[in-house]
């Protein structure tokens, strides 16, 4: 008979790091099928791994750098907006970090905007959140699971109209993306290209664009093949790293002396300057709030859990697991264990530092999850985060109004807070004087 386990430190290792026997999502999974078919957070197998190895390089390292102005660009939005609100008693933090997310994941991954922080699409979003809260409902109660079912009731029809709502978005990306396309195809050769279209002859294609072009060259790689793709880029791009920034604010507003810290490097980076462009030398040289979103990550772990099928009998810690065992492996607990982390329950940067980090087991952190299926866009993730923070922490001091006891928490696809995140803006005084 199948058996659940949860699976603590050490034991993770086994479970993440199997390339063959629990590289399957659960069968839970299964229920976001509608909405992200069948694409790379869901897929096993095969055709897991050919989407892998055809995605991987829209993350390489070297593409990041055509991400950074991007970036810096929508934060700068985000930075405006804060200035507009900085009178306000208190700032819900999270609505505008998430459409600052979705703008930039569209732009950079998609290669489009939708102006998402400008008040359009916001809908989309909306949708999202719904369509995660009835998989979360319908998730713990297994007479749901069949479709036939579930349609009938209140939350199936609203999340089928959500998905509906959601894939209208996606499929106009990608009808955009191909005009787009069409257009520079015209000018394929360098000295026909206008000053509107760069040429991309000799960079990495992004996201989109490799998908199009696959789906140009073998018609077997469908448009429904793209979508579902794009789907999920498009949630997984902008709803974990939203909720990362929110939760590294807020943890900030309620250290500040750590605050301070971070903003003493900042200063020291760009010479008290608040308006210069953040380049890629300014980015490697953020030692000390890398350590503080690392922190954060620990803390408020953004997927608090990960759930693997056992399609194999495989041993850990000297017990063998029958094949169809569910294999739960609760980060929020893992990322709290106190053998690894002294103090859980305090907010350390500091345990980060590299002499801090040597003897610590390389599975007793995992935000990213580990091994084979972790996550593609880790080092895009942490581009993006320190881009945003430092412009957001250059001119504002921020202070959180709700102690961490008050503040509720919500499992999730992603790791909510079920009230409004509550921070406060106020323009540094340097800061302050400089800009005016």
């Amino acid at each position: 008979m199948p058996i659940s386990i949860a699976v603590k430190i050490h034991a993770d290792e086994v479970v993440l790091s199997n390339s063959t026997t629990l590289i399957d999502k659960s069968k839970e999974y299964d229920l976001l099928s509608p909405w992200l078919g069948n694409g790379l957070l869901i897929s096993s197998g095969t055709k897991w791994r050919n989407r892998r190895k055809l995605l991987t390089p829209t993350f390489h390292f070297s593409i990041l750098n055509e991400f950074l102005p991007v970036f810096q660009e929508q934060s700068s939005v985000l930075v405006s907006k804060l200035q507009a609100l900085a009178r306000e008693p208190w700032i819900d933090i999270v609505p505008l970090m998430t459409a600052c997310t979705l703008d930039i994941i569209c732009e950079t991954a998609m290669g489009v905007s939708i102006n998402a922080q400008d008040g359009q699409n916001i809908e989309y979003v909306r949708a999202v959140h719904e369509i995660a809260d009835s998989f979360m409902y319908r998730a713990p109660r297994p007479w749901l699971y069949p479709d036939f079912i579930f349609k009938w009731t209140s939350y199936g029809k609203r999340n089928l109209a959500n998905i509906h709502r959601v894939q209208a978005l996606t499929k106009k990306v990608i009808k955009n993306k191909k005009l787009d396309m069409e257009v520079r195809s015209i000018y394929k050769n360098g000295d026909q290209l206008s000053n509107d279209i760069p040429n991309n002859k000799k960079k990495r294609k992004a996201f989109l664009e490799l998908l199009l072009e696959r789906h140009l060259k073998d018609p077997s790689f469908t448009e429904e093949h793209i979508r579902e793709e794009v789907d999920t880029f498009m949630f997984a791009g902008h709803d974990t790293t939203s909720m990362a920034l929110s939760w590294a604010l807020y943890c900030l507003g309620q250290n500040p002396e750590i605050q301070l810290r971070v903003q003493e490097e900042l200063d020291e980076i760009f010479d008290d300057d608040i308006s210069r462009d953040i380049t890629r030398e300014d980015i490697t040289r953020m030692k000390y709030l890398e350590c503080v979103i690392k922190e954060t990550l620990r803390f408020y772990p953004i997927i608090p859990f990960i759930a693997r099928e056992c399609r194999k009998p495989f041993k850990v810690l000297g017990h063998e697991i029958p094949p169809g065992s569910l294999c739960l492996i609760l980060i929020t607990e893992l990322h709290h264990d106190q053998d690894s982390f002294p103090e859980p329950e305090k907010f350390i940067p500091e345990r980060f530092f590299p002499e801090n980090s040597e003897g610590r087991h390389p599975y007793a952190y995992v935000p990213f999850s580990a091994g084979p299926r972790n996550c593609i866009g880790q080092k895009y993730a942490m581009m993006e985060a320190k881009v945003i923070l430092a412009d957001v922490l250059r001119l504002f001091h921020v202070t959180s109004l709700d102690p961490q006891d008050e503040i509720l928490l919500t499992p999730n696809l992603t790791l909510k807070n079920v009230k409004p995140l509550r921070l406060r803006f106020e323009l540094r005084n340097r800061d302050k004087r400089i800009h005016l």
